[in-house]
Parts: structure tokens; sequence; C-alpha cells
């Protein structure tokens, strides 16, 4: 894991990569808990019989919601930042899901720091993110996030 502690250390790593998640393994429990939690019970994630029987992907799948979900978990395996105040999570761009992630795949993050500006003392980072899925080509998106740091 990177450790981070100043605006500076963050500007050293403008154009490389952060480095990449700990694989996690998105079960059905958690597809059942976050529909709960978003009110969105739509079967082809939440009903494993009938997706057996009438889904192109015969499983269940994850929302696509509960994929972005992850990011800050999966964030904090990558780069522990240290010396804050506060962190807000500033924006999401250009994101794009490439694939449905079937229920038991496991997911990881790449990331790394594509932009990064000192606003008045404040540090805005823009990284890129992939989502990769084990054993597949195509991830399940892929796009921008942008951070606020406001460090000590």
């Amino acid at each position: 894991m990177l450790t981070i502690k100043s605006h500076d250390e963050f500007a050293a790593y403008l154009g490389k990569s952060l480095g990449i998640s700990d694989w996690h393994c998105i079960d059905q429990k958690q597809i059942n808990q976050f529909a709960d939690a978003t009110l969105d019970h739509q079967w082809i994630h939440v009903d494993e019989e009938k997706a057996k029987i009438e889904s192109p992907f015969k499983t269940t799948i994850a929302h696509g919601y509960l994929t972005l979900s992850l990011i800050p978990f999966l964030w904090k395996q990558v780069v522990e930042i240290q010396n804050l105040k506060m962190e807000i999570n500033y924006g999401i761009e250009s994101l794009r899901f490439g694939q449905a992630v079937l229920v038991n795949s496991e997911v990881r993050l790449h990331v790394q720091l594509n932009n990064i500006v000192n606003l008045r003392g404040v540090t805005k980072v823009t990284v890129g993110i992939t989502l990769e899925i084990k054993d597949e080509k195509k991830p399940a998106f892929s796009g921008e996030v942008v951070f606020l740091y406001h460090f000590i």
C-alpha cells in the first residue's frame, strides 16, 4: 500500500499507477443488502431462480451502482492518505460500464493519478480507475473519480 502525507508527495505520482487493490468477491448476500439499501429489487439482481432461466447471464448480477460503491473500500487498500483534516468525494467523470459483474465474481481496482491541482490549500486529485473482473478481459467499469484532500 502506498502512503501519501502531503500535496507534494501526491504530485510526485502524476501520470503514474498508484496501485491495485486486493480481490473482493461480490456474493448474493452483498447484492441483496445493496438492493434493500437502495430499494432496487430488480429480479436480475435478487431472484436467483428466475435469473437462471430468464437472464442472458444465467445467474444474478451485481447492481452497477453496487460496483461503484466499492470504490472507497478498494481505494483505501491502494493508498493511505495521512495528515488530513478532511477528505471529500467530489465527483465521477467519464464513467463507462464495460460488462456485468456476475454473482460470486471477484473484482479489484486499478488506480492511477491523472491530475492534481492545489486549490488555495485544497488538493484536488483526479484518479483514473478501472474495476477489473477476475478472469475477464473487459472491466466492470472505467473512468475517473475526483477527491478533495484538506491536508493539515
